[in-house]
């Protein structure tokens, strides 16, 4: 390891520089093994396994030199430390943001230990080791420290190789300090991220809180029994008659869904009924104005046919210049006789009527 001067120091302990004479010495002998950015072909791996042991020197970087890519034997290594209860999208926000401040970095993750911070900040949801399990399945996590220091000391710095500090810019106080950061920034190791509004695992907890009724509901349905929930008898009985509330309101709020779907369906079947309906109603009269419309075809055929029964009944009459029979003038018309005698004649003698026949045979000779 390089050997620090009194000079190499800041005012809170932390290395500046090494001194001239060792770092060129080292140089030259020496190449630096840092452990290389991971691939995601498997979890990140813990700091116990896999500490820096690389022997060269670290000299100490700017941003602006970090920011251009060098040194170009090494990663730049940037740490980042926090709780990470109920790991959630800010997590790894703030993961990301520190991952890619510079071109070529590999991000040390610190987890602090249940211990601290049940101490310092409060009882947590996970415990420590689903804590670091979570750490180290984030893509953007290349190594994770366990029980990390709630505040970071000069040897700690030194023992992982630290080039910068990633956390965001608000002052974190706690442990009796205003700001835990504050001598980090003094050294002009500290960088800063971005929070993610309106998430964090404080508002998470608080919506359970607040909604502790509809969880507790939700768990019991599930099959969780009221001693898991730490609910009384009579909540559970409660919680229990509320459910098959909910389940009758669902299955009336269904049947109120598919009847206005059969509704609907019933409205359109008939909206397309009475569009056909009126379609083939205009087809109707169309069709009978044709027939029987002022000039439709069955007043042509009506008075066809009645033209031809005035024919057959009524024949036609003879012209009027034919020529008439006109009676012959020798003749004269046939004298009208009476078969019965009148009363004023009276019978002259009993041969009367043979002497009439008589006479008459004798005038049509006379005729003749």
């Amino acid at each position: 390891m390089p050997v620090l001067t009194a000079a190499a120091e800041s005012e809170t302990g932390i290395p500046t520089s090494l001194s001239n004479e060792h770092l060129s010495e080292t140089m030259e002998e020496i190449e630096h093994t840092c452990p290389q950015p991971r691939t995601l072909t498997a979890p990140a791996p813990f700091a116990g396994e896999t500490s820096c042991q690389c022997e060269a020197p670290h000299e100490k970087l700017t941003i602006t030199q970090a920011c251009l890519g060098t040194p170009a034997d090494r990663p730049v290594r940037v740490y980042a430390d926090g709780i990470f209860d109920l790991f959630h999208s800010g997590h790894a926000r703030a993961l990301m943001q520190a991952k890619t401040l510079f071109p070529n970095s590999y991000l040390l993750v610190g987890v602090c230990s249940d211990e601290l911070t049940h101490k310092f900040k409060g009882f947590t949801v996970m415990n420590e080791a689903e804590r670091y399990e979570a750490l180290r399945h984030c893509r953007y996590v290349d190594e994770v420290i366990r029980d990390a220091p709630w505040t970071l000391t000069p040897e700690f710095l030194e023992k992982h190789k630290i080039d910068f500090v990633a956390h965001d810019d608000i002052p974190y106080s706690s442990a009796g300090s205003d700001d835990v950061y504050r001598h980090i920034k003094d050294a002009g190791m500290f960088v800063p991220t971005q929070r993610t509004e309106g998430i964090s695992t404080s508002d998470i907890i608080t919506r359970i809180v607040r909604d502790y009724d509809v969880y507790a509901r939700r768990n019991l349905q599930r099959g969780y029994t009221a001693k898991e929930l730490n609910v009384s008898f009579i909540n559970e009985k409660k919680y229990r008659f509320q459910n098959q509330v909910d389940k009758m309101k669902e299955k009336v709020k269904n049947v109120e869904e598919r009847s206005k779907e059969f509704v609907n369906r019933v409205e359109e079947k008939s909206h397309d009924l009475i569009q056909k309906w009126e379609e083939k109603s205009r087809e109707f009269i169309g069709n009978f104005l044709e027939l029987f419309g002022p000039d439709g075809a069955w007043k042509q055929m009506f008075q066809e046919r009645s033209t031809r029964m005035l024919q057959a009944f009524s024949p036609k009459q003879s012209p009027v210049n034919s020529p008439t029979r006109s009676r012959s003038p020798s003749r004269s018309p046939s004298p009208t006789f009476s078969w019965f005698p009148s009363k004023t004649s009276p019978l002259s003698s009993p041969k009367g009527p043979s002497a009439s026949i008589s006479s008459l045979s004798e005038g049509d000779e006379d005729e003749k």
